[in-house]
């Protein structure tokens, strides 16, 4: 990155973004099927909204790489916010019912 020049992490609508999100201390949670399952949903309910064009992701056991367009908000949010604020609550769900013993190590 050119010298003075600093990263702006800010998403806009229009644009297409190489986005990545990753559990924390790339811990392998999406390791498991079940998560998959809920990042596909989630990216399949913005896309039926027409909130996003999704040109491709990947999940990898402790990341995931999706590039899309923003082409609306979802509510009061951009679609990005929307997507890791539904997957959070959902992978949280789930982790309270069968792994109660890792939510001491949420952040």
């Amino acid at each position: 990155m050119e010298e003075g020049r600093k990263r702006n992490s800010d998403m806009c609508l229009n644009e297409v973004y190489f986005w990545t999100s990753t559990i924390v201390e790339w811990k392998h949670l999406l390791k498991l099927d079940k998560y998959k399952d809920i990042i596909v949903s989630s990216l399949r309910i913005l896309k039926e909204r027409q909130c996003i064009n999704l040109f491709g992701f990947v999940i990898m056991p402790n990341h995931i790489h999706i590039i899309w367009d923003l082409l609306k908000q979802n509510g009061k949010e951009l679609p990005d916010s929307s997507f890791t604020k539904f997957t959070a609550h959902e992978f949280k769900k789930d982790l309270k019912v069968n792994h109660p013993n890792v939510l001491e190590f949420l952040v």
